[in-house]
């Protein structure tokens, strides 16, 4: 597969199942930092999880702002590269926060701002999202459908197809569990009370999970 990092790479279809990429400086600007900083399979998967999220949320009936949750989806997982890894905190919050000062640099509302952040910070916390505004619900149903394959027959085949054609996912359940754990296994602590503890679990020999029971009973509450 051509990395669309590399020059002659593919241009990438602006309009994919009936869902448009926006049209905006702000989204052109978000395509090329992920382009520029993140790799192939990050790039592709960020881009199914709009498709996908966008679909969910015509599914859903709920209206959304589609240049922000281009964006949320966009820089999802920015915080697993490199730059990340010595943060100390949850990789959620290093792409939330850079997904921040992106959009604070083109002067948008602090409002839009938030809603980005937090659909970034939450895409890993399930039962939360859904109960929020849409483009935090979406950015997590694009997620769930296409690293979990969460209501997989929801949409019709036709539109997955479509998706899987322009940004194609080969080995993509190996790749991006590869890709978890060299995101995170630099700052395990971080995995405490979230889903990304049963990733270092299975791959990182020598990873003790946090035991939320035991931080209780240590706690230096006399008893």
């Amino acid at each position: 597969m051509t990395n669309p990092q590399e020059p002659g790479a593919p241009h990438a279809p602006e309009e994919v199942a009936g869902v448009s990429v926006p049209d905006t400086e702000v989204a052109a600007a978000a395509t090329e930092f992920v382009r520029d900083t993140t790799s192939e399979l990050i790039y592709h998967h960020s881009r199914r999880v709009y498709f996908f999220g966008a679909l969910q949320g015509a599914r859903r009936g709920l209206g959304f702002d589609p240049e922000l949750l281009y964006v949320a989806a966009m820089f999802h997982d920015v915080g697993l590269g490199e730059p990340h890894r010595s943060s100390g905190r949850r990789f959620e919050v290093d792409g939330a926060d850079a997904a921040r000062d992106f959009l604070r640099g083109y002067g948008l509302p602090e409002d839009s701002v938030r809603r980005v952040w937090t659909a970034i910070a939450l895409h890993t916390t399930p039962g939360i999202p859904e109960h929020l505004e849409p483009e935090v619900a979406l950015v997590t149903a694009g997620v769930e459908y296409d690293v979990l394959g969460i209501g997989y027959h929801d949409l019709a085949d036709h539109l997955r197809t479509a998706v899987t054609a322009a940004h194609p996912r080969p080995d993509f359940k190996r790749r991006i569990l590869g890709a978890f754990t060299d995101g995170i296994a630099p700052k395990p602590a971080t995995t405490f009370g979230n889903v990304k503890a049963d990733v270092l679990r299975h791959f990182v020999p020598d990873f003790t999970p946090g035991d939320f029971v035991q931080v209780i009973r240590d706690s230096p509450w006399p008893e």
